[in-house]
């Protein structure tokens, strides 16, 4: 290795294999982004936003679907469960793919088959085939983010990367935060089938554009398969997540069925994990676990379970709350929501821009901070006289604080992983990002349906005892979001030293 120092920015962690190394003095070469590469990462993030969109799209539609359909509430949450389910199966194998394949027929092949499920279900003339679609998609969202947050952060420069991650922190919070807003809309004026109509026309610009203009940016390498691997990511992930978001609907449903699922998905979840120590060994696990030797991605994947399981919490018991308590119709739900998605928009670059100067810490912060006190402020406060405005501002204070939460977390985490690992730090964000939003979903719901349950057996009226339930979830969520704060503290901003493996500044 030559002598002559190297700015720090541009400074890339030596690795064991060739095509690393190519990579490397290539990304040492680079100050900044080209045009190429800019537009390979608008293609990747335009459509990682529609198919995200689509995630949390049905939520509202629910009771349109078992009315047209002629299903019941527990069919009818298949339809979410499905797609759920299929997404923590496939996103683990993402690691393994974006090793073994090309980025261009890697996101032709995702966005495709996305499209493929949204036209199916546009023209589904029941359930049955609705559901299979809701698999279909699911197969290709579980493909886009994984490969987007690699993307970015092998083609981006070190000291441009808190700016472009903002864009990602955009697609996450943003997009979900959207889905019941524009769900709520739709299905006040049109039937559940359109909201698929809807969808349909801007994906299919968005493959026809990325056929046009992706490229392929990554460099394959042979990577072996093993089999039993995805297997027992299949069982264990996808039995995790079933009975986590099973256990929200346990009032109407078997109790420890739900909870029998999730024991499962611990325990095949543990075997995968102990399987992927052992390949390692021979450098073949399909998803590499040494991502968590290093301390900043660690503490920041565990605060993005937390800001995950806050933001899906948030985002059911809010429409419980305003629909089942205050009386409000899907389309007032929808609009109150609206200027919450709106601000993690608009602040997503800005935030970016901030990590790039100031790093992670006096971003995470406040952030942590803020989404503490709009989740104490309805733990504390929500009643039947609750007033809708009070909803809207807890609402806005809580999308400021996920927006200065997401990008730091984003960049911070994956920027502290040498590059051979990025593929699987996106895959193993993108797998916990599932298991948080069905294990936010399971506690806040359960949590709200018991007390509600208590206080109706107690005499309460029915209104009054669903907003007690919903306090007593958000007072867990306050809680969660309590801790968080502390470990904000603990991330620093990653920097990557010559010859050594990445570290924490202080």
């Amino acid at each position: 290795m030559s002598d002559t120092p190297v700015p720090e920015s541009t400074v890339r962690v030596p690795v064991d294999t060739a095509v690393d190394a190519t990579r490397d003095t290539r990304d040492t070469e680079r100050e900044t982004t080209s045009r190429r590469d800019n537009l390979v990462i608008l293609v990747l993030i335009v459509s990682a936003f529609t198919v995200i969109l689509n995630e949390t799209i049905m939520g509202v539609a629910i009771p349109h679907l078992m009315e047209d359909l002629d299903i019941t509430a527990v069919d009818a949450q298949w339809l979410t469960a499905a797609f759920l389910l299929t997404m923590a199966i496939v996103i683990p194998i993402t690691g393994w793919l974006l090793q073994r394949f090309p980025t261009r027929p890697l996101y032709l092949g995702a966005m495709g088959t996305f499209v493929g499920g949204t036209a199916l279900a546009a023209l589904a003339p029941g359930f049955e085939v609705l559901l299979l679609a809701r698999v279909i998609q699911a197969t290709g969202t579980a493909v886009m983010l994984p490969l987007l947050m690699t993307t970015v952060i092998s083609l981006v420069p070190e000291h441009e990367r808190g700016k472009r991650m903002g864009t990602i922190g955009l697609v996450i919070s943003v997009a979900p935060a959207l889905g019941p807003t524009i769900s709520g809309i739709i299905l006040q004026f049109l039937p559940w089938r359109y909201l698929f109509v809807f969808v349909l026309p801007v994906a299919v610009t968005v493959l026809v554009f990325g056929l046009l203009k992706m490229r392929s940016t990554n460099e394959t390498r042979p990577a072996p398969l093993d089999v039993l691997s995805v297997l027992l990511a299949a069982v264990g992930f996808g039995s995790l997540v079933f009975g986590l978001s099973q256990i929200g609907e346990s009032a109407e449903g078997n109790l420890a069925a739900a909870l029998g699922f999730v024991a499962v998905g611990v325990i095949v979840t543990t075997i995968f994990a102990l399987r992927q120590i052992a390949l390692q060994k021979r450098d073949a696990p399909l998803l590499d676990l040494r991502v968590f030797r290093e301390r900043t991605f660690s503490v920041a994947t565990a605060m993005f379970i937390v800001a995950m399981m806050a933001l899906f919490g948030t985002i059911i018991l809010v429409p419980l709350f305003t629909q089942g308590v205050l009386e409000l119709s899907v389309l007032q739900t929808g609009l109150m929501l609206l200027p919450g998605g709106l601000l993690m928009g608009l602040m997503a670059r800005p935030v970016g821009r901030l990590y790039d100067r100031i790093g992670p810490r006096p971003l995470l912060i406040p952030g942590t901070a803020l989404v503490a006190a709009a989740l104490w402020i309805l733990a504390l406060s929500l009643s039947t006289a609750t007033r809708p405005w009070m909803i809207v501002a807890c609402h806005l204070t809580l999308s400021a604080g996920l927006a200065l939460i997401f990008t730091p977390l984003f960049t911070a985490s994956l920027g502290s992983l040498p590059h051979h690992l990025y593929s699987h730090g996106s895959a193993t964000i993108s797998t916990l990002q599932q298991v948080a939003a069905a294990a936010g979903t399971a506690l806040f719901v359960s949590t709200m349906t018991a007390v509600a349950v208590t206080q109706v057996d107690a005499g309460a009226a029915e209104a009054a005892a669903q907003a007690a339930g919903i306090r007593t979830a958000f007072l867990v969520g306050a809680v969660l979001a309590t801790v968080g704060i502390g470990l904000a503290t603990l991330i620093r901003r990653p920097q990557k030293v010559d010859g050594q493996a990445p570290v924490a500044a202080h």
